[in-house]
């Protein structure tokens, strides 16, 4: 039998070795050097690495590649021209982190509300606070959501649960939602904007300071796409005067982010630091489970999923 070779990260290899199909040839890499090596043989892939840039460079150098496949939901960095040109297929790991984050974002809201960083200080302090540094809730409140895939249907169906009443952002026109060419006049309704779009050059700096200057001086910002969408020093202007009332910030530009960053010193900033998808002990396996369910896919000549379109980005 002509076996598949197939590259994979190290790190995922006592999730999937035993439970690999016989047709398989597996080859498994722990370093940037090894996966170098090995990327040419490969023609199923998973490159997945923290450095965007030599997870690229290992892509570039697959020149056999057939399938690739990634646990990140953000394809950006990898260099999707030359994938598309080569007919290579790509499943991302849309869906996977989506729980924790849509989780994240729930704990954002009553983390700005309810003024909790301010009771962590007073806790530190060790001083019994006689009132409550937020007053805010999220009942009755309203949200501008961009962003309606896997994570964004997860954050809306959260909020709702807590009785706020939420528009989403989509192409198509509907029930409580705005068209792209609409939802920048109507940003003054709402009190929190939430982005859970994908970086493409379409949302690039999509939040910059005009919209700041368009939202309600008591709206939050919360950002869990990527720190790109947001022009981050309009962001820094506007919090600093206090144009809007606070931003909840998983990502940021770059990452990390360098400590004489002023957007640190800001009291109304609360930063993540891009843990909102790590949050969580099942990364790992769901993305392991998928990919295997996938791998039968391939084999059978179905379609693997979620594939992601090469020319949108996502």
């Amino acid at each position: 039998m002509t076996k598949t070779v197939t590259v994979l990260s190290g790190l995922i290899r006592p999730l999937v070795e035993s439970r690999l199909p016989d047709w398989v040839e597996p080859r498994f890499f722990m370093s940037k050097e090894e996966a170098l090596n090995l990327s040419p043989t490969a023609e199923i892939g998973w490159f997945d690495m923290y450095d965007k840039k030599d997870m690229a460079t290992v892509i570039s150098a697959a020149t056999n590649l057939k399938w690739l496949n990634s646990i990140y939901a953000g394809v950006d960095g990898m260099p999707l021209d030359l994938l598309r040109t080569r007919g290579t297929v790509v499943t991302n790991g849309a869906g996977i982190n989506a729980v924790t984050i849509a989780e994240y974002v729930v704990m954002g809201m009553l983390t700005v509300a309810k003024g909790y960083r301010e009771v962590v200080r007073a806790q530190e302090r060790r001083e019994w606070l006689i009132d409550s540094p937020g007053k805010v809730e999220l009942f009755g409140s309203k949200a501008l959501l961009l962003g309606y895939g896997a994570i964004g249907k997860l954050v809306e169906e959260r909020l709702k649960a807590f009785a706020v009443d939420v528009t989403v952002v989509r192409r198509s026109p509907g029930p409580n939602a705005l068209t792209p060419d609409q939802w920048r006049e109507k940003l003054g309704d709402f009190d929190w904007v939430i982005l859970a779009v994908p970086a493409t050059p379409e949302t690039d700096g999509m939040i910059g300071a005009a919209e700041l200057a368009a939202m309600k001086p008591t709206a939050t910002l919360i950002n869990i796409a990527r720190g790109a969408v947001v022009d981050q020093d309009a962001l820094v202007e506007a919090l600093n005067s206090q144009r809007i009332a606070a931003a909840f910030l998983d990502v940021t530009t770059p990452e990390p982010l360098p400590a004489d960053n002023p957007l640190w010193r800001l009291d109304n900033a609360h930063i993540t630091m891009h843990l909102s998808g790590r949050a969580q002990d099942k990364m790992f396996v769901r993305a392991a489970a998928r990919f295997l369910d996938n791998l039968d896919r391939w084999h059978k000549g179905e379609a693997v999923a979620p594939q992601v379109d090469l020319t949108l980005g996502y």
